[in-house]
């Protein structure tokens, strides 16, 4: 059988390949990809509630809820309750990070795009993103 014709296996060596990278990019600063992903986020919208980081991260809410808790653990956001609702939000700790955080974000973006080059790494991402929306819609 060959699945190099397999979207599904083609698909799942490719993610393999690139949360390594990612992980690679974000070990010196003591976070998985998952975490690093989950901080720049609550920094580009403070306040942010569980259900939208789900959305947004593509992670279940129990996911999210312990990535949350880890990162709450190690100082790095915090979390307020209004009503019935949950924000979270960076400390100064997780502030402090983000300039770290972007530099190996842009890094890992030229390491695959020097790879790929800048052709195809936007053709494949813009492909693999609507190929994902479109799945997700019929599944939900």
């Amino acid at each position: 059988m060959d699945f190099s014709q397999s979207l599904y296996y083609s698909s799942n060596a490719l993610n393999r390949q690139l949360s390594q990278m990612a992980d690679e990019a974000f070990r010196e600063l003591g976070l998985t990809s998952s975490y690093a992903l989950l901080l720049m986020l609550v920094d580009d919208q403070p306040g942010i509630q569980p259900t939208q980081l789900s959305k947004e991260l593509q992670l279940t809410p129990s996911t999210i809820t312990r990535l949350v808790e880890k990162m709450e653990y190690r100082g790095f956001v915090e979390r307020s309750s209004s009503g019935r609702s949950t924000h979270i939000q960076l400390t100064e700790k997780g502030e402090d990070l983000q300039p770290k955080l972007r530099r190996a974000w842009d890094q890992l973006s030229d390491k695959y795009t020097g790879i790929l080059g800048d052709r195809y790494t936007e053709v494949l991402t813009e492909m693999t993103y609507k190929a994902s929306d479109q799945i997700k819609d019929v599944s939900e």
